[in-house]
């Protein structure tokens, strides 16, 4: 299993987003290694399955499937228990990855 976080250094959220998977992975006894990538321009983003910054990616799929595709540099927002948030929380890291993993 690849997981990738693509993100765009300008946006809120990647590191957490990062740290947060990196949790996830560690919480479910998985030693998975998860990679960050950097976003510079609309060119890149072309090339992938974008829906804005941070994206979390599992072989090649967003982790958390959205109609909220986008062609540009753009950040992106997560609905947590607390309201949206700029990274999702370990937790529903967590149940997305067993949810993934089940399948």
């Amino acid at each position: 299993m690849d997981i990738e976080v693509l993100h765009i250094d300008d946006c809120p959220g990647w590191a957490s987003a990062l740290e947060r998977v990196r949790e996830a992975l560690a919480s479910i006894g998985s030693d998975l290694e998860v990679t960050a990538h950097a976003l510079h321009d609309e060119a890149e983003v072309a090339d992938t399955v974008f829906a804005g910054s941070p994206i979390i990616l599992v072989d090649g799929t967003d982790l958390f499937p959205s109609d909220g595709q986008t062609a540009s540099l753009a950040c992106r927002v997560y609905r947590t228990e607390r309201g949206l948030a700029p990274a999702p929380t370990t937790a529903q890291i967590v149940d997305a990855l067993r949810q993934r993993l089940a399948a």
